[in-house]
């Protein structure tokens, strides 16, 4: 059984990844994947501009406090695992120059969006 608060965290959730998708396409972003959840991790939306493919990691809060220290370096390492697993089954995007983006939302701001957020090691 879910109680309220978890309906309204998932809603809150949904909600956010809305309006991520929403920003993003309106800087010139096409929106490829959304939630992708594989064994090394979870990536909230995957964005492709021309030769370019994003992984966007999403963070919404109700206020902007801390927000931007919400993403650790464990949590990234998961992202690029998964972003390496879902390059290698789908062959034509493991060409692409890829990007690890966050994009920082709180309620009454305009959303942060933060472009090469990290860089993996080599």
């Amino acid at each position: 059984m879910i109680t309220q608060a978890k309906q309204r965290a998932q809603r809150f959730g949904r909600r956010a990844e809305w309006l991520a998708a929403l920003y993003m396409r309106l800087k010139g972003f096409r929106v490829v994947a959304r939630d992708i959840r594989l064994p090394g991790g979870e990536i909230d939306l995957v964005l492709r501009r021309g030769r370019l493919l994003v992984l966007l990691e999403i963070k919404a809060r109700q206020g902007a406090d801390g927000l931007e220290e919400a993403i650790g370096e464990r949590q990234w390492r998961r992202i690029a695992a998964a972003a390496e697993q879902f390059c290698a089954r789908r062959p034509g995007y493991a060409e692409l120059d890829r990007r690890f983006d966050a994009l920082f939302l709180a309620r009454g701001r305009w959303p942060r969006h933060l472009a090469d957020a990290w860089r993996p090691l080599k």
